[in-house]
């Protein structure tokens, strides 16, 4: 397939994606969790901002997503939402928010929509879920699917392992990809999966793809940005690319500063606001230009 470069549209929506795919477009997702981080993101020209739960692994600080709630997803959407203005903003539907009931989780998506400012919502599974898809489309929420590694299912697929790698399971994950459409899905995410299968779901559907350990086949490809800017504290997974170091970066401007402040080198004068004359004059008090003055003569 060959691809364009994208024309990038005032601002990107659910609809535009399928358009771009049509043209043969690649474009880019990542994570945003908090305001200058999402408007760093929005301006750089990404063409989708996801609040992952990938918020409990690298800002919470939890072992993994399990853990993340509903208000914690809401709380970030909204400062999120604040910095960006072109980029679609999609907010992932924590563990237990969809899955008790179909009402239950349109309660959930509406909260994401409407306190969040999200314009779409992202929930893990094929085809059990094509009906709760269904349901939230019909309801006029815009659904990204994910399937392959699905992250809130850690526990049930015992790890984080490559998924599709049978013929039954790979024609599972088609099965799954073609259910989501069918349901109503605008973008499917396709995680941790052969290439060669990422390519049939890519080439099967009409919706964009957007893969994230899924080789390049996919319409659109999505990173955690932490992974991608060496924040995180773990050993990364085999896909992801890190373009710097700002972990290292950080340390470095962070001990200087220490230094600076236990050798008395910050604040300088010029970094701090000293008394006008007419004030110090009526106070008694000399100032530290005038004491600094008389010091060097």
């Amino acid at each position: 397939m060959a691809y364009l470069k994208p024309q990038r549209p005032e601002k990107v929506t659910a609809p535009s994606l399928r358009a771009s795919k049509e043209r043969g477009e690649r474009l880019v997702c990542l994570t945003a969790y908090d305001y200058p981080t999402a408007r760093v993101v929005d301006e750089a020209g990404i063409d989708i901002i996801l609040v992952g739960d990938s918020l409990g692994n690298v800002v919470l600080g939890y072992g993994n997503t399990i853990p993340v709630t509903v208000d914690e997803i809401v709380s970030h959407t909204r400062a999120v939402r604040r910095g960006v203005h072109r980029a679609l903003l999609v907010a992932d539907m924590p563990y237990g928010s969809y899955h008790t009931s179909a009402d239950d989780a349109v309660r959930v998506a509406l909260r994401l929509v409407k306190e969040g400012g999200a314009e779409a919502v992202k929930l893990e599974g094929g085809l059990r879920r094509a009906p709760l898809v269904k349901r939230l489309v019909e309801e006029e929420i815009a659904v990204m699917g994910h399937i392959g590694l699905t992250p809130q299912s850690v526990n049930k697929l015992g790890g984080y392992r490559v998924q599709g790698k049978t013929a039954e399971t790979a024609r599972a994950l088609i099965e799954d990809a073609r259910a989501l459409e069918e349901a109503g899905a605008f973008a499917i995410v396709l995680e941790v999966m052969p290439r060669e299968i990422a390519r049939v779901i890519t080439e099967s559907v009409s919706i964009p793809t957007i893969g994230i350990g899924a080789g390049g086949h996919c319409d659109i490809q999505v990173l955690v940005l932490h992974d991608m800017l060496g924040l995180t504290f773990d050993k990364t997974a085999r896909f992801v690319r890190q373009y710097v170091n700002l972990r290292e970066v950080m340390t470095d401007a962070i001990s200087r500063f220490a230094e600076d402040v236990r050798t008395g080198a910050y604040p300088s004068e010029a970094e701090s606001y000293g008394l006008p004359a007419e004030a110090a004059a009526e106070l008694k008090l000399e100032t530290d230009n005038k004491k600094s003055k008389l010091e060097k003569s």
